[in-house]
């Protein structure tokens, strides 16, 4: 096991790599920006060093300083967490050339997923159901309409790289295609530096289904299951959920086997997500795979008692994996919120400032967790994520997980930002929601009909 490791991220996503070092006796180095200097995530890690300026360019997606900081420090490895460079290729091989371990998979298989279009090809050769649509990269205008006019409008125009949303544009006629077509690329561009764009025919009333993997170097592979991942503002995830009342154990055992066989027949090595679209018929469809942890992590770990950051610490200290799909159980139910300072009521606006109370609910047995980095009198600066923290309840059974989610947030007390709890509390109680029925949909038709009845 490594002696020490660089947290190439902040709040939050550096909390969570803490525990998980310290569990394992590995030292924390914690890197932060100036206006991160008294998050108090800091206080936990071992060393610290300021690698910059608040601007996350300066900062946070600054691969000299991060490099150079693993240097001076003695770090054998660093960890990325999500976000920022956890799935830049290059970042992987520049760690690779140093001889400082990148805690996530090859730089290569970085890369192959990281390129949608190669993705997807990759995918449908292990097996994966794709998504109709362009069978790579469209180079232009005329080629998305053709691709159109097989498949049928209304699709869905996607940027090669990158995620987030950004570079999307939906398409509902031929006539806006011209337009919608240069917005996207434009948008890619900026986003990513890649104007490549390809085309999906578009699934409404569609489901985000994904399913997390664990593999290793020498060739073995695992699923913990799925989540549903359908509650989203902005193609931005709020609620999350294991498993998914609309997956079958046949088609989790199905699709589980099958997406573990791709993964590791891509060579792909340590913790990633492989992300389905359902449509309304049941069928799931392959999207991209994340190389990297999700933010929505602990509702698989809650379920299955499975420490998925502590495997990715042995996989990346080339330990075989010791976990055999047979070993995994699935027991009871579980749901995340996650928690950002925003106005859900003014299409989620940002709301940084100083966290005046912060008083988290407390839940016996292990029923409610809470992952935060926040503390009464932290700041949530307004450079970054807004995330304030991420709560998540486990019942036995699904109706027993929302009511304890829903306790919860009546329970948590937040002063001095705006946060997304009314949202969230709104939507656990919606009968969408709770009869398991929904789709990616229902934010907006939840929190329009809200504020129509003066509920706000």
């Amino acid at each position: 096991m490594f002696r020490r490791v660089l947290i190439a991220n902040r709040g939050e996503v550096a909390a969570r790599i803490i525990r998980a070092a310290k569990k394992l006796g590995v030292e924390t180095v914690a890197v932060y920006s100036i206006a991160d200097q008294d998050s108090p995530h800091l206080e936990d890690a071992d060393l610290r060093v300021c690698i910059g300026g608040a601007q996350s360019g300066d900062s946070y997606l600054n691969m000299r300083a991060l490099l150079q900081a693993a240097l001076q420090y003695e770090c054998q490895a660093v960890h990325p967490g999500w976000g920022f460079l956890a799935e830049n290729a290059l970042f992987a091989r520049l760690c690779e050339q140093q001889k400082t371990t990148f805690i996530g998979p090859p730089p290569d298989v970085i890369a192959l997923m990281g390129d949608k279009a190669r993705a997807k090809e990759t995918m449908r050769a292990a097996g994966l159901p794709l998504i109709p649509g362009s069978d790579g990269v469209v180079t232009s205008l005329d080629e998305v309409r053709q691709v159109g006019d097989r498949v049928g409008f209304p699709i869905l125009l996607k940027a090669r790289s990158g995620g987030g949303g950004k570079g999307m544009r939906v398409c509902l006629d031929p006539g806006l295609l011209g337009e919608m077509y240069e917005q996207a690329s434009i948008e890619a561009e900026k986003a990513f530096g890649d104007r490549g764009l390809y085309v999906e025919k578009l699934i409404e009333r569609g489901r985000h289904i994904e399913f997390q993997v664990l593999a290793d170097a020498f060739g073995h592979a695992v699923h913990l299951g799925e989540r549903e991942c359908s509650v989203q503002r902005n193609h931005q995830k709020l609620i999350e959920e294991a498993p998914s009342p609309a997956v079958s154990e046949e088609l989790r055992r199905d699709m589980g086997e099958r997406v573990a066989n791709a993964a590791a027949a891509a060579g792909y090595v340590n913790a990633g997500t492989v992300e389905f679209l359902m449509d309304e018929d049941g069928s799931l469809y392959f999207m991209e795979m994340n190389t990297r942890l999700q933010v929505e992590h602990p509702v698989s770990e809650m379920i299955t008692g499975i420490d998925i950051m502590e495997h990715q610490f042995r996989i990346a200290a080339n330990q075989p994996l010791a976990l055999r799909q047979d070993d995994i159980r699935f027991q009871g139910h579980a749901i995340e919120c996650r928690i950002n300072a925003e106005d859900p009521f003014n299409d989620f606006t940002g709301s940084p400032g100083s966290i005046e109370r912060f008083e988290p609910p407390e839940g016996g047995d292990g029923a409610i967790r809470v992952d935060t980095h926040v503390r009464q009198g932290a700041t949530i600066p307004p450079f970054y994520d807004s995330m304030i923290c991420k709560l998540i309840a486990r019942g036995e059974d699904r109706q027993r997980a929302i009511d304890l989610q829903i306790g919860a947030l009546r329970r948590f007390t937040i002063r001095g930002v705006s946060t997304t709890i009314p949202a969230h509390i709104a939507l656990l109680e919606s009968p969408e929601f709770r009869s398991g029925t929904y789709d990616t949909g229902i934010v907006p038709r939840v929190l329009t009909a809200l504020q129509r009845q003066g509920g706000r």
